[in-house]
């Protein structure tokens, strides 16, 4: 006998949505109710080999039990959002598995289930209905099995006609009877009041139905229950319909046109799965019996190239467009960075050329061939990650022409919230496929796949109007980033030495300072022995204890921080040790051999399109304490005579929330060059400007900035160590103030909650999976995260094109003068003498105009012959 499976959908969905924790994919879709509802259809599909499978979908909208009772279902919680996201999801993997949906407009998924398992079982077929709603039990038959999940959703129970009654004492079509007498709360069916489920099932094992329990209700014992049942009668007749599965439909199957699996669309499903993250359903739809999986790889022509000989011819032959990737062998310093492999695919051969063994085998010929690639303009090149290649290229004083599209900037655009931009995870994702052999093999295949990749990514640029930001910000920005990389910082390699020496007397001095205080000398790093002197012997409020002992982290010393002068002591040494390990040690050992540091700039590593810096990182010198500033000491122009010009915007984050949110006010205020902090502080504290205190201004600048953050009444109340209703009023004050920041900011939670991102001033895009989460801790750093992102990542977009733009004019002047850092808001340039007028002038047009916008932005240029002095 062949078998149907059909699935309620709906339930299943619901049923797995609660039983599964919160699941989300890197894009911040939730996908907890898919993954339930998948595994239990490989499940039942293991287990039953069903012939024929079908699912079933409520409609949206009013069913004729709605028309006939007005309060049917009523007082049932809305669908959340992060359930009704996984609908679509759903029925596009249903689509690919070739699997019939069904759903019908005054009819709900039980009705279809219903009328299709009688149509079924008319034509001598074996019927699974498998859901979580008991409601499908009156369907059972000898041939109609119900699958009723239990405990999350696969450990399930089935019943068919026998192991029913075995169970429960009445027939399926019994059950109905049983529901309209005692009601079901959670369709919102009334039955007779006072009638229990106990009560319900006796009185229909009796009498056998509600209507010959209403014929016998002067036999039945129990006044109250006469009553009630000779009071709501009709009531009771009508919770029966309600109750009852329509099983004629307006639908006409056909079973020859109900589809099976054995059509589904392989590459499109796993597509579909590897954007989901689920890449453990494909391996159990793999193994499934009924499925002969087929090698998920084409093969590919490799051509070897190991010789300058081939090399060579190779680099006069190529023409039109070329995929590269490339293998180094890697060190903490510049000079020391080698170019081992490339991987260059060509019209349909893919070439694995041994760069390091030809170079060892004739370097000039090695040198030339490979400029004799990068060089042709005519030459369109695709390369994955390029800017370590270019700079690498730098070195052997070759160029590269033609350079037309970065796959990982473009990834990392589409997505900056993943963990990995590698070629091999882009190929899982966007192609569904894995990539198997030897790591020489692998590294060919994951090349011969960088076109696909890049027309999937090019494209999805395109679609999310991104155009702008890829071509104009991003992409150029490689070069200037990679140019950076290439010059380096220069080092005074005595001050450093001379740095080292007065770092060590200064964690001497106060280390003997924390032990007078403490009394006794003890590890100051270790938390455990911390302890014990901060909240034994001097008997400081416990603030927090963990697993081993108690915390002495840096939040628990701020809240102790006016509570013993031993506190400031002890944050103060953890500063200057780590700050003495990172910067002034680690500086030692990463001088490269031309007496710079050559750091290397992450373009797809924020999630908020901020650049960042390793090896070492010069973006975060924390600058608190002076001996932080003076690090910067240490960092010199490149000759004597050059000088380094600090190029910084002022207040570009607030100049941004202005511009973006329209406030005429804040507008206004940045247009007459106001002190924007020293005005809030007028408006807030309801003090003429020129009467505002300096502790006013302060406590301004704080919210002004927390503003920017998100942040709430209690953080700025503790910020500003006052009570949280005074932080209220301030900010209540603030946004009557400035009314269209208010709105705006609530503009962009909204915006965050419908689409899941929020956008740039040039359109980068921000996942914020948190703010539909169900844990309310997490959704509010969701919201922070909302209203923060657009105007961090706007400001992130503003620094990128002005240092695109500032690259570029130099080169255009064809100045010596060049960018050799950013830090967040900041240029720094090392500037030839008699360059330094004219280079002042570019780098302040190009920063101050780099967009149109109602703000002027504003730039703070100070000269020094060090860091320290130019900042």
């Amino acid at each position: 006998m062949e078998r149907l499976l059909i699935l309620d959908s709906n339930a299943l969905l619901n049923r797995a949505f609660y039983a599964i924790p919160e699941l989300t994919t890197s894009e911040g879709i939730h996908t907890n109710a898919v993954y339930g509802f998948v595994n239990m259809l490989f499940k039942m599909k293991e287990e039953l080999k069903p012939d024929y499978i079908v699912a079933a979908f409520d409609k949206k909208g009013p069913t004729f039990r709605h028309k006939e009772y007005e309060d049917y279902k009523a007082g049932r919680k809305k669908m959340p959002s992060e359930l009704a996201e996984q609908f679509p999801i759903i029925k596009e993997l249903l689509g690919l598995l070739s699997i019939t949906k069904y759903e019908l407009d005054g009819f709900e998924a039980d009705d279809i289930i219903g009328s299709l398992a009688k149509y079924a079982e008319k034509n001598n077929i074996e019927v699974f209905i498998v859901t979580g709603d008991r409601d499908a039990l009156q369907l059972a038959s000898e041939n109609i099995n119900v699958v009723i999940t239990k405990k999350g959703v696969t450990e399930t129970a089935t019943y068919n006609y026998k192991s029913f009654v075995d169970e429960f004492g009445v027939t399926p079509t019994q059950f109905i009877d049983v529901k309209g007498l005692m009601g079901d709360k959670s369709d919102n069916i009334p039955g007779v009041p006072g009638v229990g489920e106990k009560t319900a099932y006796k009185l229909i094992q009796t009498y056998g139905s509600i209507e010959q329990v209403l014929n016998n209700i002067d036999n039945i014992s129990g006044k109250k229950l006469k009553e009630n049942l000779e009071t709501y009668r009709e009531q009771a007749i009508f919770s029966k319909k309600l109750a009852t599965i329509v099983t004629e439909v307006p639908i006409e199957f056909n079973l020859d046109e109900i589809k099976s699996q054995e059509s589904y669309d392989r590459d499109g499903l796993k597509k579909l799965l590897f954007k989901l993250q689920m890449k453990s359903m494909i391996d159990k739809l793999s193994k499934g019996n009924e499925i002969e999986e087929e090698s998920l790889e084409e093969a590919i022509d490799i051509t070897y190239i190991n010789s300058s000989e081939s090399f060579l011819e190779l680099s006069k032959d190529l023409k039109g467009e070329i995929y590269i990737t490339y293998e180094t062998i890697n060190s903490e310093k510049y000079s020391e960075i080698i170019l081992k492999n490339i991987y260059l695919s060509s019209d349909s051969k893919t070439y694995f050329i041994k760069f390091d063994e030809i170079v060892n085998e004739d370097k000039d010929n090695a040198y030339l061939s490979l400029k004799t690639i990068m060089e042709n303009k005519d030459i369109k090149k695709v390369i994955h990650n390029g800017k370590s290649l270019i700079t690498i290229l730098n070195k052997l004083n070759i160029s590269i022409e033609g350079f037309e599209f970065d796959t990982a900037i473009a990834a990392y655009l589409i997505n900056s919230a993943r963990n990995a931009y590698d070629l091999l995870s882009l190929i899982n994702e966007y192609l569904g496929e894995d990539v198997n052999g030897s790591d020489d093999e692998i590294k060919c295949k994951v090349n011969s796949k960088l076109k696909d990749i890049y027309n999937i990514l090019h494209g999805k640029i395109e679609d999310e109007k991104m155009e702008e930001l890829y071509y104009k910000v991003e992409h150029p920005l490689i070069f200037v980033l990679s140019s950076m990389e290439s010059l380096g910082f220069n080092i005074n390699k005595s001050m450093l030495e001379d740095l080292a020496v007065k770092f060590k007397e200064e964690i001497t001095t106060t280390e003997k300072e924390i032990f007078d205080l403490a009394e006794e000398e003890f590890n100051i790093n270790s938390p455990k022995q911390l302890g014990k002197i901060l909240f034994e012997k001097l008997d400081l409020p416990v603030i927090k204890k963990t697993k081993t002992g108690y915390s002495t982290n840096a939040e628990v010393l701020e809240k102790l921080q006016d509570k013993h002068e031993i506190i400031p002591k002890i944050t103060y040494y953890r500063q200057i040790t780590k700050l003495n390990s990172t910067y002034v040690e680690g500086l030692k050992n990463v001088i490269d051999v031309d007496g710079k540091i050559h750091s290397t700039f992450n373009q797809t590593v924020t999630t908020t399109g901020r650049l960042s810096s390793t090896e070492p990182n010069l973006q975060n010198i924390p600058i608190k304490y002076e001996m932080g500033r003076e690090i910067r000491k240490v960092f010199i122009p490149d000759e004597s005579e050059d000088v380094l010009l600090s190029c910084d915007y002022s207040q570009i984050e607030l100049r941004v929330l202005a511009e973006m949110s329209q406030d005429e006010n804040m507008i206004d205020a940045f247009k007459h060059h106001s002190d924007i902090h020293r005005k809030t502080a007028s408006e807030v504290f309801k003090v003429p400007v020129e009467e505002v205190t300096s502790l006013m201004r302060s406590r301004a600048k704080a919210v002004n900035f927390g503003i920017v953050y998100g942040i709430s009444d209690f953080s700025l109340s503790q910020d500003l160590h006052i009570t949280k209703k005074e932080a209220a009023e301030y900010m209540e004050i603030y946004f009557d103030r400035y009314p269209k920041i208010k709105g705006y900011l609530d503009g962009l939670i909204e915006e965050a909650k419908e689409n899941g991102y929020v956008l740039t001033i040039l359109n980068r895009r921000r996942f914020i999976p948190e703010i539909k989460a169900s844990n309310r801790i997490v959704k509010a750093l969701g919201e922070r995260l909302a209203m923060n992102a657009p105007i961090q990542g706007s400001a992130a977009d503003i620094i990128k094109l002005a240092m695109v733009n500032v690259y570029n004019k130099l080169r255009e002047k064809e100045l010596k003068s060049k960018i050799i850092l950013q830090v967040h808001d900041e240029l720094i340039l090392n500037v030839k003498k008699d360059e330094l007028e004219e280079v002042k002038n570019i780098v302040k047009n190009e920063m101050e105009k780099v967009l149109e916008m109602k703000v002027p932005l504003e730039v703070d240029i100070n000269i020094g012959k060090t860091w320290y002095e130019a900042k």
